[in-house]
C-alpha cells in the first residue's frame, strides 16, 4: 500500500500542471480581461476598485485625451483615456509581460503556494482563501456527514424492505426533496425561521456573531451551530437522494447473490447476514461516491446558499474572482479545489482497503 501512495501522491503533481495548464491558456483568450474590467471601471469613475494606481493618474481619469492607435486597437473599451493610464494598468496586472513569462512565473509561484495579490482587492489571495475557507469547510464538512448519516441507515432499511410501503413512501419523499432546488428550500427556511415572516429563531448573515470573541467555549459552540443551522438544512436537502438510491441499489445487489443465500442455508442470522457480509461488499460503491458528495457540497452545492446566508466562503469567493477577472484569486481557488479533490480521491482509495481488506492495490498491474 505504501508504494502504491506514493505514485498517487506524485500524480497530483502532473495533474494539478494540466489542470492549471488548460484553464490559463483557456483564459488568456476570453474576452473582458482584468485591463478591460480595470479600463472600464475606471470610465465609470470607479478607481477606488483599483489598488494600486498611482495619484497621478486617478487625476488624470478626469481629463479627456484623445487616444493613440495603438491603444484604441490593444483595449477597445479604452477610447477617451490617456495612453499613459492603459500602459500604468497594463503593467499594474503584469499584462505587459509576454504571455509564457506569465505562465512560468505563475508555476513558479504556485510550488510555493504563492498565489499572489488580489487584482481587484486590498489582500493577498492567500489570505483571502484562508478568510473564505472555514465557511466552505463547515457547510461541506457538515452536510456530508449527515447526509451519510441519514441516506446509508435509510438505503440498507430500504434494501431489506424493497417493495413495502416504507419504501414506496420513503422514496416518494426522497424524490420530492431531489426535486426541490437547494435556493428555494433556503428561501422558504429564511421566511418561516429566520424573522422573513413567521419566527424568528436563527439569524441570516455570518458564521458566528459579532461578539463571538468574547463568549465562553460552550456559547461559541452554540453560537456557531445556531448560525450554521439554517444553510447546512438547505443544503442538504436535495442531498439525499442520489446516496440513498445507491447505497440502496448497491445492498439489493448484494443481498440477491449466491453467497448470501448460502448464509442463509447455513443458518445465520438477517442481521450477521447484513453486517458481516453484505455491508463490506455493497459499502465500496457508496465509500467511491464520497469525493464527488464532499466537493460538491463544498463548492457547487454552497454557492448559492453562500450567497443568500451572507457566507463568505470559498465557492462564492472563486464565483465573484471569475465574474471580475480577478485571475490570481480565480486560479489560487482553483488549485485549491483541485489539490483537495485529489487528495481526497486517495483517501477514497485508503477508505477501500479499510472496509475490505482483500482489496490490493499494489498488486494491480
Amino acid at each position: 500500500m505504501g508504494s502504491y501512495l506514493i505514485r498517487r501522491l506524485l500524480l497530483v503533481i502532473p495533474t494539478l500542471w494540466a489542470i492549471i495548464t488548460l484553464n490559463f491558456f483557456i483564459v488568456q483568450i476570453a474576452p473582458g480581461g482584468p485591463v478591460d474590467q480595470a479600463i472600464a471601471a475606471i470610465q465609470f469613475g470607479n478607481t477606488s476598485a483599483i489598488p494600486g494606481l498611482s495619484n497621478n493618474s486617478m487625476e488624470s481619469t478626469h481629463r479627456a485625451t484623445g487616444v493613440s492607435n495603438a491603444a484604441e486597437g490593444q483595449y477597445r473599451g479604452a477610447r477617451g483615456l490617456d495612453p499613459e493610464i492603459i500602459a500604468e494598468i497594463t503593467h499594474r496586472y503584469g499584462f505587459d509581460k509576454p504571455l509564457h513569462v506569465r505562465y512560468f512565473n505563475m508555476l513558479k509561484d504556485y510550488l510555493s503556494f504563492n498565489f499572489g495579490n488580489s487584482l481587484f482587492r486590498s489582500a493577498s489571495v492567500i489570505s483571502l482563501i484562508k478568510d473564505s475557507l472555514p465557511v466552505s469547510v463547515s457547510l461541506g464538512l457538515w452536510s456530508t456527514l449527515i447526509i451519510y448519516l441519514v441516506s446509508i441507515p435509510l438505503g440498507i432499511r430500504k434494501a431489506v424492505h424493497n417493495g413495502s410501503t416504507f419504501d414506496v413512501w420513503s422514496s416518494a419523499l426522497i424524490i420530492i426533496g431531489y426535486a426541490v432546488p437547494a435556493f428555494l428550500f433556503a428561501i422558504m427556511l429564511i421566511v418561516v425561521f429566520a424573522g422573513g415572516s413567521y419566527l424568528d429563531w436563527f439569524p441570516l448573515r455570518g458564521l458566528v456573531s459579532a461578539h463571538f470573541d468574547t463568549l465562553p467555549w460552550y456559547k461559541k459552540i452554540a453560537d456557531y451551530l445556531w448560525h450554521i443551522t439554517l444553510p447546512v438544512l438547505a443544503t442538504v436537502i436535495s442531498g439525499f437522494a442520489a446516496l440513498t438510491m445507491l447505497t440502496k441499489n448497491a445492498f439489493l445487489d448484494e443481498i440477491r447473490k449466491q453467497y448470501v443465500v448460502t448464509a442463509r442455508a447455513k443458518g445465520l442470522g438477517e442481521k450477521q447476514i447484513l453486517s458481516r457480509h453484505v455491508f463490506r461488499n455493497a459499502m465500496l460503491l457508496v465509500i467511491a461516491g464520497f469525493p464527488a458528495t464532499f466537493i460538491s457540497m463544498f463548492f457547487t452545492g454552497s454557492l448559492l446558499i453562500e450567497v443568500m446566508f451572507s457566507l463568505n466562503g470559498l465557492g462564492l469567493l472563486g464565483y465573484e474572482s471569475t465574474i471580475s477577472r480577478d485571475y490570481p484569486v480565480m486560479f489560487g481557488t482553483l488549485y485549491i479545489f483541485t489539490l483537495l479533490g485529489l487528495l481526497l480521491n486517495i483517501l477514497s482509495d485508503i477508505t477501500y482497503t479499510l472496509v475490505d481488506p482483500r482489496i490490493d492495490f499494489e498488486g494491480r498491474k
